[in-house]
């Protein structure tokens, strides 16, 4: 029997909101020409998925961050997510802005956070990590703890680990770019030449010839 980030990583593909190239590529924004495409905002709308979605998320939450207090959603993708998983763990739910509000009190973070609360932050896709290490700067500037980050996918680009590292946040994703095309190989949705290609998208993705 599949585990359920196996089954959380066939429905992606099956419900195409994770995507591969069988010619050509993608480019994301950054330049980097791909032939994988994930568009996880689409999760929301998959009433199974993203229910698997929040159970594995709760479970990861639980195993690696037993001291959580509060779950806090990465503006945008991470906040219907966070809300589902702060409802299965009881727990109560922050979100985080991108940049302060330019009016009002001008809060970056929406929610209310106590002195010595432990904060998990939920992204939906991990490139680089910019922007969810960006969210947790904005926790501890605000002067709480943040206990780690969870995501739904991962590329798992070393440029992200150095990011975590340096920033000195724990990670941990739910699923990761490494383990799908393992699991579409082993499954034979992906021939062996296929595997070997997109294997040497991940290692060098800004040279990568499509």
């Amino acid at each position: 029997m599949q585990n359920l980030e196996t089954q959380i990583l066939h429905q992606l593909v099956e419900d195409q909101i994770v995507q591969l190239k069988s010619e050509g590529y993608f480019e994301f924004a950054s330049g980097i020409k791909s032939p994988i495409y994930t568009d996880l905002r689409l999760t929301v709308s998959y009433v199974k998925l993203r229910n698997m979605i929040a159970e594995a998320l709760a479970k990861l939450i639980k195993e690696q961050y037993p001291d959580a207090t509060v779950i806090g959603g990465v503006a945008t993708a991470g906040i219907p997510h966070a809300a589902i998983v702060a409802d299965k763990l009881a727990l109560p739910m922050v979100y985080v802005r991108s940049k302060p509000k330019d009016h009002g009190t001008g809060k970056q973070i929406e929610g209310r956070i106590e002195k010595n609360d432990q904060v998990v932050l939920i992204d939906d896709l991990i490139s680089t990590g910019g922007s969810v290490i960006q969210a947790a700067k904005a926790v501890e500037r605000e002067g709480f703890q943040v206990a780690g980050v969870v995501s739904i996918f991962s590329y798992g680009f070393p440029d992200a680990d150095q990011n975590f590292k340096k920033a000195r946040f724990p990670f941990s994703p739910l699923v990761t770019y490494a383990k799908l095309i393992e699991e579409l190989y082993k499954t034979k949705q992906i021939t062996e030449a296929k595997y070997k290609s997109l294997n040497q998208w991940h290692q060098d993705p800004w040279n990568w010839e499509a």
